[in-house]
């Protein structure tokens, strides 16, 4: 695919008029990172997140969208963007083909946290955020 595919893709996501046939995980990473090319990493989470959470709902799999997932996946693709350039949307995945991977956020997020209800609507932090959470909780 070329660059001005996935950018394509990322106006359809915008305003709503991509359709979810054949939207595979490579194409979401292809999007995410168009975004981050052309938007700031916290605008481009808005924009994919948004866009993701609309094309679940016109689908009528609202379920099917994870704002940990989306949040971890832009995080971890804007940080490996800041890390070394490339000359393609394409090269970028064929360089981290990791990213492919569906093992790559089990290892951050137990099967419990990554899948559910709480995870759906909110971007949760990795199973370490519960050493976290303990100290969150404690009175000052």
């Amino acid at each position: 695919m070329t660059d001005d595919h996935y950018m394509t893709m990322l106006a359809s996501l915008k305003d709503g008029t991509l359709d979810p046939v054949g939207f595979n995980h490579r194409t979401h990473i292809g999007v995410a990172v168009a975004a981050l090319r052309q938007h700031s990493f916290f605008e481009a989470m808005s924009v994919v997140a948004g866009g993701l959470q609309s094309m679940t709902q016109r689908a009528g799999v609202p379920e099917k969208f994870n704002a940990t997932i989306t949040m971890a996946s832009m995080s971890l693709i804007a940080e490996l963007l800041e890390q070394g350039a490339c000359d393609s949307i394409d090269e970028f995945i064929d360089r981290h083909a990791g990213l492919l991977s569906p093992e790559l956020l089990r290892r951050a997020y137990g099967e419990a946290r990554r899948t559910s209800d709480l995870a759906r609507r909110v971007g949760l932090l990795p199973d370490i955020s519960q050493a976290i959470w303990g100290i969150c909780q404690r009175p000052v």
